[in-house]
């Protein structure tokens, strides 16, 4: 059995002055073969030290580069990235969802990736223009109260919950980068009127607001809150067998946008377009290893290759996921004026 994980909350974490600068002229690094020679590499993740980590460890035992991450939200680094523009010190990001590296990637500040790299993943979960490409699956969810409700009372339409019956019974969390990408893909699918009108409903209805997709999770499978909206694998990598919990999981309607499996994915900045170091790592990254990686450690849905999904979890084949193209989803700053305008933020 693969190792289950408690939730993890979101860390916060200061501003971190970076000025390592890849060297040039270097031989292209080889991910299975350590280097004699000194290799860096500047990172910005948006998704969590303890999640990132254990994978830049296994990237430098084999590469031989050293990597410097600085960790943080993935809307606060996509927004530092566009203030820092050409001046920014980081070689790669990678984001906990497709809508930031839109926004990152519309600024023009990626590097075009190669074929190669992007083919590998099915082209609904990656970049149109090859600018970014997805790493991994995440579904949206809603976890329910199974001592209160049984699945078929849980509606599979988010734009239901805000009917009365609902009122102050679903919990959310405006700050995370995931809910951020969902109410961009309901304004892109549904319309500005819908996304503002459900916003507004959320909050006459008193939704309760928590910091963190795990802290949500948590107060559903307490009985705090009745229903959260959530990632599936917050609730699959729980360290109790997730089968177990009180909180369980209503997957979305298929073909609705209720049923979104947005992903999270890695960009080349343009000053690293011709760092082999850069593209040693988005090697790693999409290689069979990293992308076992996610899916027994993360629980999150691989999207390189013919491995299957996490356990306690629909195929993603099974999800119905809408057709929407995930590099629609870049109006971050619209997004967040949007929820920080209804009093979400």
């Amino acid at each position: 059995m693969p190792s289950r994980r408690s939730p993890l909350l979101v860390a916060a974490v200061g501003v971190v002055v970076l000025s390592l600068t890849a060297c040039a002229g270097q031989t292209p690094a080889d991910p299975g073969m350590p280097s004699d020679e000194p290799q860096t590499l500047t990172v910005y993740s948006g998704r969590d030290a303890e999640l990132i980590d254990p994978l830049v460890v296994m990237f430098e035992e084999r590469s031989g580069i050293d990597v410097e991450v600085r960790y943080a939200g993935t809307t606060e680094l996509a927004a530092q990235l566009l203030e820092e523009g050409d001046r920014t010190p980081a070689q790669v990001f990678i984001s906990q969802d497709a809508g930031a590296l839109g926004a990152v990637s519309d600024a023009g500040m990626f590097a075009t990736l190669p074929d190669e790299i992007t083919s590998l993943v099915p082209a609904e979960y990656t970049s149109s223009d090859g600018s970014w490409v997805g790493l991994t699956g995440r579904a949206r969810v809603i976890a329910y109260d199974s001592q209160k409700y049984s699945a078929d009372q849980v509606p599979g339409d988010v734009l239901e919950l805000t009917e009365p019956e609902w009122a102050g019974k679903v919990g959310i969390v405006p700050s995370n980068a995931s809910f951020q990408a969902f109410v961009t893909a309901l304004r892109v699918s549904e319309g500005e009127d819908v996304a503002r009108a459900w916003l507004e409903a959320l909050v006459a209805g008193d939704a309760p607001i928590y910091a963190s997709n795990g802290e949500l999770l948590e107060a559903v499978n307490s009985g705090a809150v009745d229903l959260g909206l959530i990632n599936h694998y917050y609730w699959a990598r729980s360290e109790q067998d997730p089968a177990t919990l009180r909180a369980q999981l209503k997957f979305g309607d298929p073909g609705s946008i209720s049923a979104l499996v947005n992903v999270t994915g890695v960009g080349v900045l343009t000053g690293a377009g011709d760092s082999p170091e850069a593209a040693a790592l988005v090697e790693f990254l999409v290689s069979e290893e990293a992308q076992t990686y996610f899916r027994e450690e993360t629980f999150e849905y691989p999207l390189v290759g013919d491995l299957p999904g996490p356990e306690g979890v629909p195929a993603r084949e099974d999800l119905g996921a809408p057709d929407i193209d995930l590099s629609d989803l870049a109006s971050l700053q619209e997004t967040v004026a949007l929820i920080t305008e209804a009093g979400l933020l």
